[in-house]
């Protein structure tokens, strides 16, 4: 298409049926695959990971927290100097 006036070519206009139809198919497509071909690990596997998942997540914190009180310290120690 070309604007008679000003001659600026412009693309047609996009089909939005034909493009939800394709979403709309994607979705479907993808919880069929996610139901009927994922292998999915047993819920006592899963609670078992997420066991260790949150006890890690513990340390993890614990160490980030030592850490930043060892440096609060220091630069407490550091700035008294002055």
């Amino acid at each position: 298409l070309q604007n008679q006036v000003s001659g600026v070519r412009a693309s047609p206009p996009v089909q939005n049926s034909n493009k939800n139809m394709k979403v709309i198919q994607y979705i479907k497509d993808s919880f069929v695959e996610l139901n009927t071909k994922m292998t999915w690990i047993s819920w006592t596997e899963a609670q078992k990971s997420t066991v260790v998942v949150a006890i890690f997540t513990i340390i993890f914190a614990l160490a980030v927290f030592i850490v930043d009180e060892v440096f609060k310290g220091v630069l407490v120690k550091y700035f008294e100097l002055f």
